[in-house]
């Protein structure tokens, strides 16, 4: 058998993490859960450092609700440009604006790009498919470039992390098959739930002791109760053909590791231009976990530098 590489960083904080005592976030109920989510942050998560613009609006929803948005950018103004739109991951019933500040921070920093986060409905309050709705909503008031905005957007890069992986690549589905304003011009699903339908040998190796779990998966989809053929929860139930340039970034100790490894086997069977990377040695979350996992802090700069050569191919095409 090939012994598992776990990074020192890691090592060090799951030990840390599977000696804790109390409940696990699955056992305590969906807010209490949120509220725990939060409170990691400040423990584990990079600050958010400075930022020209950092501001709270929001847009119509699908259903007649209005959905939270915070716009990121590193310049008080700028000329028409991309914008990353950012979805949270949580499994679909966790996270919120705050919880992925610092990283929405660090990309707008780094990518030198607006960053538009989505605040979306979360179940079980809001069950499948209004989460997805909301996203999809949400990419297509951006791409209009509303006054509220105060940016004028060329084109739109769906980004998102776990659950929030999953609503970018269904973003990028829905513009595909019916255009927005602007164009998706690349996506980056970050250790995406992209085939949450079926089973892989990830989720049996690493869905105990690698902080995500094979219980608290479980309970997120109690929770999420989604249609399992629907391509807004799975979307490799359509051909992604067509579909815009795409980095995938998975974690090797992550139950749903080859969630991510499918689908970027897929991109590239279609013919998408496609880049796949796989963070060695380390567990999902870990771009909210920087703070703790110093050594995140280089799968994320390897990311952005990819997805700034995407984009200017992209946009000199």
């Amino acid at each position: 058998m090939v012994a598992i590489y776990v990074r020192p960083d890691v090592r060090t904080f799951l030990d840390y993490l599977n000696t804790l005592p109390g409940p696990k976030s699955h056992e305590v109920g969906p807010n209490e859960a949120r509220t725990m989510m939060l409170a990691s942050r400040h423990v584990a998560d990079a600050p958010v450092g400075e930022l020209a613009v950092l501001r709270d609006l929001a847009c119509p929803g699908p259903d007649g609700n209005t959905i939270p948005l915070r716009l990121y950018d590193a310049r008080e103004s700028r000329g028409p440009s991309p914008l990353i739109l950012f979805m949270h991951g949580g499994g679909f019933v966790l996270g919120d604006l705050d919880t992925h500040e610092p990283f929405c921070a660090e990309m707008a920093r780094e990518m030198d790009l607006p960053v538009l986060a989505v605040a979306y409905r979360l179940a079980p309050e809001h069950s499948f498919p209004a989460g997805p709705e909301d996203c999809i909503a949400a990419a297509r008031w951006a791409a209009a470039s509303p006054e509220e905005l105060g940016r004028e957007v060329t084109g739109l890069v769906p980004c998102g992390d776990s659950a929030g992986g999953n609503l970018a690549i269904v973003i990028s589905l829905a513009l595909r098959d019916e255009p927005a304003a602007a164009p998706v011009l690349a996506q980056w699903p970050i250790y995406p739930a992209a085939d949450p339908e079926q089973g892989y040998p990830s989720f049996e190796d690493f869905g105990e002791g690698y902080l995500l779990t094979r219980d608290g998966m479980d309970w997120f989809d109690r929770c999420y109760r989604p249609r399992k053929r629907d391509w807004r929860y799975s979307p490799l139930v359509k051909s992604q053909a067509g579909m815009p340039p795409t980095l995938i970034l998975t974690a090797s100790l992550d139950p749903i590791r080859d969630q991510g490894r499918a689908y970027a086997a897929a991109c590239a069977q279609a013919g998408v231009d496609t880049v796949f990377r796989e963070a060695k040695g380390t567990i999902h979350g870990f771009i909210n976990l920087r703070r703790a996992l110093p050594s995140s802090q280089q799968d994320i700069d390897a990311c952005f530098a990819i997805l700034k050569r995407m984009l200017k191919e992209a946009t000199s095409s």
